[in-house]
């Protein structure tokens, strides 16, 4: 099945852009379904919406923090956990509060993990490093 074949009304561009005004963000998987799988597309968003989305008990800051961090646990794509950083930012979680969740990784996930988060946040945060001294580098 080809875009072309998705549904006439519209209804699953104007889909997509209430994910993207809802959540911040687009996965390529939620273009690719929308196009190709709408039905599918609804059904895993629902589930989606009900955890995340939604207000429950936890604030909208809490739920991209434990995104961030499971994500990272998970050794995500690094589009996928940029994506809730990104979006954590944009809410006003201050980039320490993302790097200490993704530090939280470390004893449980290891630093294989961690290190996929931390590349994440140094690119969405434009973080530098310290390099050795001159008379000490190799």
């Amino acid at each position: 099945m080809t875009p072309a074949e998705t549904p006439a009304d519209g209804a699953a561009q104007a889909y997509i852009d209430d994910m993207a005004r809802k959540r911040g963000y687009v996965l390529g998987y939620h273009k690719t379904m929308a196009a190709h799988d709408f039905d599918v597309l609804k059904a895993a968003n629902g589930l989606v919406s009900a955890a995340y989305l939604e207000q429950r008990l936890l604030d909208r800051r809490t739920k991209e923090l434990l995104f961030i961090l499971s994500l990272t646990v998970m050794r995500s794509s690094q589009a996928h956990i940029r994506s809730h950083i990104r979006v954590a930012l944009e809410i006003g979680v201050s980039p320490q509060e993302i790097l200490e969740a993704i530090e939280i990784a470390l004893p449980e996930a290891g630093v294989v993990a961690f290190q996929e988060g931390l590349e994440a946040w140094v690119a969405e945060v434009g973080a530098v490093g310290l390099e050795p001294s001159p008379d000490l580098a190799p």
